[in-house]
């Protein structure tokens, strides 16, 4: 019985068992080996181009502009009062239905772009947007 002469059985082991590794990583690149070709094997032709959906054409949008003097002009023509909510009417009733762009002008009195607005929405019209400056800086 000497003691310290044998290595106890109780030590930890302090390297990492690289074989699961390496396996794995075999394994890996045989799939890989086997794989790659048989996705790159593809004969080349041209197929003809076919589209089931009916072509979708985009409506013009509609520049709606309240100048500062208050005066209404509809994609750069002036137009009078009466004349907006026919205007606005036919536009709402195609299909598809045209954007509405409103350009104010910063001196011009809100009643009047409120007003268009209120048209628009009683005539129909889905689309409206606003236009605007970016800031300088």
């Amino acid at each position: 019985m000497a003691f310290g002469t044998q290595d106890e059985p109780d030590e930890v082991m302090n390297e990492i068992n690289m074989t699961p590794l390496v396996d794995v990583m075999l394994v890996l690149l045989i799939i890989f080996i086997i794989t790659v070709p048989v996705m790159k094997h593809a004969v080349n032709i041209d197929l003809p181009r076919a589209s089931s959906e009916p072509e979708q054409t985009k409506p013009q949008n509609i520049l709606f502009t309240v100048a500062a003097d208050g005066s209404y002009y509809w994609n750069e023509q002036k137009i009078e009062d009466t004349e907006l909510v026919g205007r606005l009417a036919a536009e709402a009733a195609k299909e598809p239905q045209p954007e509405l762009h409103i350009r104010g002008d910063k001196a011009v009195r809100y009643e009047r772009v409120a007003k268009a607005m209120s048209a628009a929405r009683e005539a129909g019209v889905r689309k409206i947007g606003f236009v605007t400056e970016p800031d300088a800086k």
